[in-house]
């Protein structure tokens, strides 16, 4: 985050002389959340693909989405260290080197093919997003009006939702469509050939996005990206000395807010192929299921655009309290319902949680002022919350799948407490404002 200074009584956020255009810089950084949220959301097709490959559990296989929220909490400190040593922009080229890196190292698990080295590899990935998400995050939740931050960090959120919503299109046909287990009715036993030759079908894929992630990194490194600056930095430390972050209710609870929203979102991400292609839901393929994901995601994109909008007019805690009842409905739904109206129901979950993480973290950092880098570092941290997505896999195993459901029902309660009460700031510091900003 950028480094505060002090003018007159109020800090000031020391970034740009007046005048400075961040339209293309914050345009270039909507790519690359649309990049993190495709290649996220890959591992919603990749799951049901492994299970089948490695003949896993439900436990087994979301161990593999645990292991890439664990990233987020193992990766976010250094993250941080990483972007006051060298900067955002070199951060942000070596989030996506270290990506690319992950993808190559998914064509080798591919090629023998190791359960253990898909994990690391996965891990090696989420590192690198975590990196990126450290720096642009807060970075767009800053750069701008103070008051129109959720509906600023929920507008290119949008461009993440549309990386979510094509990734299962590129998924399905990539992966699902040119293997055995994913064009096969549920439950068919393959041969240790077939498995093999399945293994192989993720080759493409990840050669495909590692490429496209070194040129990203090759045009991130030559944009004329505007200097956050750290000329001031130990001004913002002796600032800080005298603060808590404790004091500020609205982080306090938004960090839980955040972790167990996680678990929702991705639990809901990871078991939709599963739980759709079940006879009693939509009797589907895999790879059909995994078509039928897209509007999950799209879903998500439409959440967000429209969010944007709103939060322009009505406050964002209310929108938020809004989203998190519609939620918590269409669970209920899901839950006791069978049919195509289950899979909808589902479905339609997307359109709720849209605007949930932009929302919860903008809203978690109002307010704290020259505690504003220490604060999105915690909430960022929160994420790996998506690796208790285990514990769903565990209900799965133990009580049903649609039953495991019951656990992201719970969530969104605890974003609908939030929104109504944990979010209110208390011990307000002056915003962070941009010089020149109006």
């Amino acid at each position: 985050m950028p480094p505060v200074v002090s003018s007159g009584d109020a800090p000031v956020l020391h970034a740009q002389p007046a005048g400075v255009r961040y339209g293309p810089a914050l345009t270039l950084l909507a790519s690359l959340f649309f990049m993190w949220g495709f290649i996220t959301v890959i591992n919603n097709t990749l799951l049901p693909h492994l299970r089948s490959v490695f003949d896993l559990s439900y436990t087994q296989t979301t161990l593999i989405e645990s292991v890439w929220f664990i990233a987020y909490f193992v990766a976010s400190i250094p993250s941080a260290k990483l972007i006051e040593r060298v900067g955002y922009q070199k951060s942000l080229v070596t989030g996506l080197l270290i990506m690319a890196a992950g993808g190559l190292g998914m064509m080798l698990a591919a090629s023998i093919p190791s359960y253990g080295i898909t994990l690391v590899m996965l891990f090696v990935i989420a590192s690198g997003i975590t990196l990126l998400q450290v720096a642009a995050n807060p970075y767009v939740a800053v750069v701008g009006k103070p008051e129109t931050a959720s509906s600023r960090l929920n507008l290119v959120q949008a461009l993440n939702s549309a990386g979510t919503m094509l990734a299962p299109l590129f998924g399905a046909y990539l992966i699902l469509g040119r293997s055995k287990s994913g064009t096969s009715a549920a439950g068919t036993v393959l041969t240790d050939a077939e498995r093999l030759a399945d293994a192989h079908s993720v080759i493409l894929p990840y050669a495909l996005v590692a490429v496209v992630l070194v040129i990203l990194a090759v045009v991130i490194a030559k944009f004329p990206l505007p200097s956050m600056g750290t000329a001031n930095s130990r001004l913002a430390k002796e600032q800080r000395k005298h603060l808590s972050l404790w004091n500020h209710r609205n982080l306090v609870f938004g960090i839980p807010a955040i972790f167990i929203y996680l678990i929702a979102e991705i639990g809901v991400a990871n078991l939709f192929v599963n739980f759709v292609s079940q006879p009693d839901i939509a009797n589907l393929t895999h790879e059909q299921a995994g078509k039928y994901l897209t509007f999950l995601w799209g879903g998500m994109m439409v959440g967000r655009f429209a969010g944007s909008a709103i939060m322009q007019r009505f406050d964002a805690g209310k929108v938020l309290a809004f989203f998190s009842v519609g939620a918590f409905a269409v669970m209920v739904v899901t839950i006791f319902a069978h049919g195509p109206v289950a899979m909808w129901s589902l479905i339609l979950v997307g359109l709720f949680h849209s605007i949930m993480f932009p929302t919860i973290f903008t809203l978690g950092i109002k307010g704290l002022g020259p505690l504003t880098e220490e604060g999105s570092g915690l909430l960022v941290m929160a994420i790996a919350g998506g690796a208790l997505v285990i514990v769903q896999g565990w209900l799965a195993d133990n009580f049903g799948l649609q039953n495991s459901f019951i656990l992201t029902a719970v969530c969104e309660l605890y974003v609908l407490f939030y929104a109504l009460w944990g979010s209110k700031v208390t011990n307000a510091e002056p915003d962070l404002v941009p010089e020149g900003a109006e």
